[in-house]
Parts: structure tokens; sequence; C-alpha cells
């Protein structure tokens, strides 16, 4: 008597098309195939074909690239051990924390980068993995470890990292600064993630240190202020909001110089700053050059002290990000509808010297 074979071997009825074609030894075995009859399926002009260590796909010929996908995770052990393959619907998270999670390229690619190379022309797909897990990269798997596992989306019922951080995996492995710059741009262009979450992950990745990745997020927050500055258009326009002076700077009559605004209210003396820096002081290691560290904190103690001057002069000052402006506009509109509205309530402001910039 065999003893890996189970009294009642489970159906296959209940598994979907590519389920079928990829499983694990433990599955087989779970369903009354031997190790033996295993390893006889998979001799050379056999019906099924091992892929990956304990993993296999039941057909000749090339695995597709959703049975690729599979094995990879199956073999980095998602789902785990006795936990059935019930997935959350697409683009929610994975509440049971996943221990293997797609990233890179390949999930970019999921995530539908147009940039990003189609899965099957991958020749290897990086798999998150918790840093203490004892497994090796092999076959078609690189493995990335993690201090902290992110939350995982789920696409196409596999668990996949957020954007952030699948762009940081895949910056890693790049060394063509063209092909950096597109899946940073496109990240922001098409609304996936803003900068400041990109350039975080870059920082933690200690990727700020290589001289064509600092270029690329130059262009990237370039990009991203672009667009926030459309949408800021964008909301004073579809909101009613009365039209302001857009991009200028203010000075004390006969006095210095205030600080630039990317819109103001003279009536109202409402002033509005998009927030577009990026946390690049977060990391003290290595991978953060000190100058960058420095002029984050710079641009920091600047925009404390414009925002602290133009109030002690009777100026509100309304706080941007592009985040907010690309998540909630109408609620935008009604925090600068309100500053508006309030001015009647306050002591006029000083006067100040309005210029363009």
């Amino acid at each position: 008597m065999n003893h890996n074979t189970p009294l009642s071997p489970r159906p296959l009825s209940h598994l979907t098309d590519v389920q079928r074609r990829v499983l694990s030894a433990n599955q087989l075995r779970a369903h009354g195939v031997s190790a033996a009859r295993t390893a006889a399926q998979c001799r050379p002009g056999g019906p099924w074909q091992q892929l990956l260590p304990g993993v296999y796909v039941l057909h000749p010929g090339p695995a597709t690239s959703e049975e690729r996908l599979h094995a990879a995770l199956m073999y980095a052990g998602w789902p785990a051990a006795g936990r059935a393959k019930v997935v959350p619907a697409q683009g929610q998270a994975d509440t049971a924390a996943p221990q293997a999670i797609v990233t890179g390229l390949a999930a970019l690619a999921l995530h539908r980068f147009a940039s990003a190379p189609p899965l099957l022309s991958l020749d290897r797909i990086e798999v998150l993995i918790p840093r203490t897990r004892r497994l090796r990269s092999t076959g078609c798997v690189q493995l990335v470890r993690a201090h902290v596992m992110p939350g995982a989306e789920m696409i196409t019922g596999v668990p996949v990292a957020p954007v952030p951080r699948a762009l940081a995996d895949a910056v890693a492995g790049l060394s063509d600064a063209q092909a950096v710059r597109r899946l940073l741009t496109e990240a922001v262009r098409c609304g996936h993630t803003e900068p400041a979450a990109i350039v975080r992950e870059l920082t933690q990745a200690r990727l700020l240190s290589r001289a064509h990745v600092v270029d690329a997020v130059d262009a990237l927050l370039a990009e991203g202020r672009s667009i926030a500055e459309e949408r800021l258009y964008t909301m004073v326009r579809e909101h009613g909001l009365p039209d302001p002076l857009w991009n200028v700077d203010l000075r004390l009559p006969g006095g210095p110089h205030l600080g630039g605004l990317d819109a103001y209210w003279p009536d109202q003396a409402v002033a509005l700053e998009l927030d577009t820096r990026a946390p690049r002081q977060e990391d003290d290691g290595v991978g953060s050059p000190r100058f960058e560290r420095s002029r984050e904190l710079g641009e920091w103690s600047e925009y404390t002290r414009k925002r602290e001057t133009l109030e002690r002069i009777g100026i509100t000052v309304v706080h941007l990000t592009p985040r907010k402006l690309r998540e909630s506009l109408e609620q935008q509109a009604a925090v600068v509808r309100t500053a508006l509205m309030a001015s009647t309530e306050r002591e006029p402001a000083a006067y100040v010297v309005v210029l363009p910039r």
C-alpha cells in the first residue's frame, strides 16, 4: 500500500482551468496521484512536465504565461498549505496576507503597463517573499525578499504588489535609463500612483545612488507637477470657484520676497500651494545621498517659513497634494471655497504686491 495516496482522493472538478494544468506534488497526492506515477508522467515524451521543483504542468509543450505565473507563486508557497484557493474580487486586497506576491516587471504587466514587457517574454518572474523564508530562486522564479510584506492587490486571481513597490523591484534590475524613465512616467501619467509614493519606495530600496534613476525621478517629479497643475485648473473650472491669479510671486511693498504660489485670490487673501515635494530623507542609509537629504530638509524649511510668514500677515494658505487632487477633487474644491467664504470674518490682510512668476 502506498502511504502517500489518500484513501479518498479529492476530485479535480472544483479547480479552474489553470489550476487543473498546474499542480504541486502535494496537490497531486491529494488527488490520488502517487510520486511514482508523477515521475512516470514526466519522463521524456510523457504527457506532463516538471516546471519547477515540486510544481508540475499537466501537458507537454511550452507553458503559457498564466501557467508560469501560477507555477512561480505555487513554488513560493501561494496559496498557503491547507488554505483553499479562494481569492478576493479583482483589484481588492487579500486580507489573508499572502506569503508570496508577484512583483517587478511581471506585476507591472498585470497592472497593464504599456511600457512593461508582456509576461510571456519575461525570462524570470519576480516573486516577493518574507526575508525569513528558506527558499532559493530557480528556473523562471526570481525571489525578492522583503522585511515587511506589502498589501497585495488581486489581479487575474493572483496576489500582485502595489505599483510603487513593483516599480522599485523592476527598477532594481534595469540599467536602461530610457526603460526606467518610461515606467516611472507611465505610472504617474496614467494615474497608477503618485510621485511621492514612487520616490519613497526607490529610497527605501536604496536606488537613488544610481545616476540614471535620479534622472528618471527628476523627469517623474516634473511630470507629476504638470498633472497636478492640470487637475487644479480643472477643479477651479468645474466646481465654480472664482478665477485666481495663477503662478504668482508675492512681495511686501518695498520689502522682502514672500514666496511663489500656484494660485492666489487677492480679494479674499487666500493662497494655494501644491506640495509636490518627494520624501527623500526617510532613508539614512548608503542608498540615500547626503545632498538629497539636505535638499529635502531645505525644501521643508523654506515651505514652513513661507507659510508662517503669509499667515502672520493675514493670508490664508491652502495646502493641497497631488494625491488629494486625484482622489477627491470635489472635496478639495469645498476646502478652497470654505477658505474664500471665511475671508469676510477675518481681519484684512496686509497689502502685498503680486507679480507673475
